[in-house]
């Protein structure tokens, strides 16, 4: 059980974690190898925030334990073959009982596959743009707590992603998601304070 005061648990190997992960083995290698290390590969920044609009209103394990079938299903997250989707693919998507078969967030993963070509277009990469709104470590705790981290759902870097993206006609991208996105892919660093993978997430920053 995680501590009140600390957010975090130990698991049966003795490692202290942040609490979310519990001790479903997909849910804490996903903690330990992935969450909160940078990325800076566009392919995987597009499934991530394609992703998290998948996953409103539901549970990430709910989506993580998906996450082979959402990759099948949608070109390995290809940007160019996303963008390429048409009418038959949705018709096939919304079929698709290995995935969250919703229809106004399988049509704005194709809509967001196409608005990513023109980012790219004009910003570069997606990397080099995400990486933008990084925020300024002076922003940041001093000493990341779970009292600390319960009061930052959305921040002023994700409220302003989420209004640059739905400036370019991206959809699902509300700064909560954002924020979960921001995490998630190590533009902030949210393992708290003494659980053990937060150092290792620390040295893939600079």
């Amino acid at each position: 059980m995680p501590s009140s005061s600390k957010g975090l648990s130990v698991g049966v190997d003795g490692i202290a974690r942040c609490f979310w992960c519990g001790d479903d083995p997909l849910y804490t290698r996903y903690h330990d190898t992935e969450w909160g290390f940078p990325v800076r590969d566009d392919r995987r920044l597009f499934e991530k925030i394609c992703l998290e609009g998948f996953q409103s209103g539901l549970s990430w394990i709910t989506i993580l334990r998906k996450r082979q079938n959402f990759r099948a299903a949608f070109a390995g997250f290809d940007i160019g073959k996303v963008a390429r989707f048409g009418a038959r693919d949705v018709t096939r998507l919304l079929g698709d009982a290995g995935i969250v078969r919703h229809r106004g967030k399988i049509e704005a993963t194709i809509n967001n596959a196409r608005r990513c070509l023109e980012l790219i277009d004009t910003e570069g990469s997606l990397a080099a743009y995400a990486w933008r709104f990084e925020p300024d470590p002076k922003h940041r705790p001093r000493r990341l707590t779970w009292d600390a981290l319960k009061t930052m759902s959305s921040t002023a870097e994700s409220i302003a992603l989420s209004q640059d993206l739905r400036q370019r006609g991206w959809k699902f991208v509300g700064p909560t998601t954002m924020y979960a996105f921001m995490q998630a892919m190590g533009l902030v660093n949210d393992h708290l304070q003494g659980c053990t993978v937060r150092a290792r997430a620390d040295k893939g920053r600079g």
